[in-house]
């Protein structure tokens, strides 16, 4: 393989829910599609036949470093016994991340009518999460889901970040969230890229989506991979504008679709892979950044 787009490939990882068949199967086709990275969905690791030490043994096994950890849903806002369910959920979430070698949990903001749309509320049960997954040496990444409650924008999710206050909790941002609420990506500038923890990348085959129905439908069934749909000058633009921000961490491909679901695994991993590609060699040109471009900017930044 040729190292000089290998190392471009290093920045971007697949995520399991893309891919059919067994854990094990989905692991080795995205190594060999040349990923060093692999996002896990909860799902494919507890429903391991022989369980979740096998699945561990199988993570590890792979040699592929853990992106990180989904997904918590419907977690903040709560009361009663109700808050104290989710609390004992997320422990279980945060054990299971730690034992897999993740470092990041991703929680997605609410859509529960039981929930508080008090933003302070929200904010103090992030807080008390983000607590929770300190000695486990866990960073927390949150999102807004579209079709979220209260919180349906990465602008609110940094909101409620910035009141909790928390060294370990910070955003993940989704860009088919981001661009089915037809988010700002100038509102980008008011984010600290040391917050976010987490980038997921998605496109999708239509311009506009016309109802909540219509986005939920699009996010779990019909997503496609960066350069395959309709929205890849926006996608070109977010990476490009998060690399000028600073940011340096992971891109992930949060990709639900039906058809991948019905096609060989090698298949599936090798148009992730020439999204890498088009991202890493194309959009971001990493592997010719302008002489003293790094130096220059951490100069600014002191």
């Amino acid at each position: 393989m040729n190292q000089h787009l290998q190392g471009n490939v290093d920045d971007f990882g697949m995520d399991t829910i893309s891919l059919a068949g067994p854990l094990e199967a989905k692991l080795k086709a995205v190594r060999e599609a040349g990923f060093t990275q692999i996002m896990l969905s909860a799902r494919d690791v507890v429903g391991h036949p022989e369980g979740l030490e096998a699945a561990v043994r199988a993570v590890r096994a792979s040699g592929l470093r853990v992106t990180g950890f989904q997904v918590l849903r419907d977690f903040e806002g709560l009361s009663g016994h109700l808050h104290d369910y989710k609390v004992d959920i997320a422990k279980s979430m945060l054990e299971m991340c730690a034992a897999l070698g993740s470092r990041i949990l991703l929680v997605c903001s609410s859509t529960s009518q039981h929930a508080s749309q008090d933003l302070d509320v929200i904010a103090k049960d992030l807080r008390k999460l983000a607590m929770l997954a300190i000695p486990l040496g866990i960073k927390v990444a949150y999102e807004g889901l579209s079709w979220g409650r209260t919180v349906n924008e990465f602008s609110t999710a940094w909101d409620v970040v910035f009141r909790a206050d928390v060294p370990n909790l910070g955003l993940g941002l989704d860009s088919f969230h981001m661009f089915a609420t037809q988010s700002s990506l100038d509102d980008l500038e008011l984010l600290d890229p040391e917050k976010i923890f987490l980038v997921q990348l998605a496109d999708f085959m239509w311009q506009e989506i016309r109802s909540v129905e219509e986005r939920i439908s699009t996010a779990r069934h019909f997503r496609v991979f960066p350069g395959e749909g309709v929205h890849s000058q926006a996608l070109a633009e977010l990476v490009r504008k998060l690399h000028w921000l600073g940011y340096r961490g992971d891109y992930s491909y949060e990709v639900f679709n039906d058809d991948y679901q019905q096609m060989p695994l090698p298949v599936v991993a090798q148009r992730a892979r020439r999204a890498s590609l088009w991202l890493g060699e194309e959009v971001l040109r990493r592997s010719v950044p302008l002489p003293n471009q790094i130096r220059l900017r951490k100069r600014q930044g002191q």
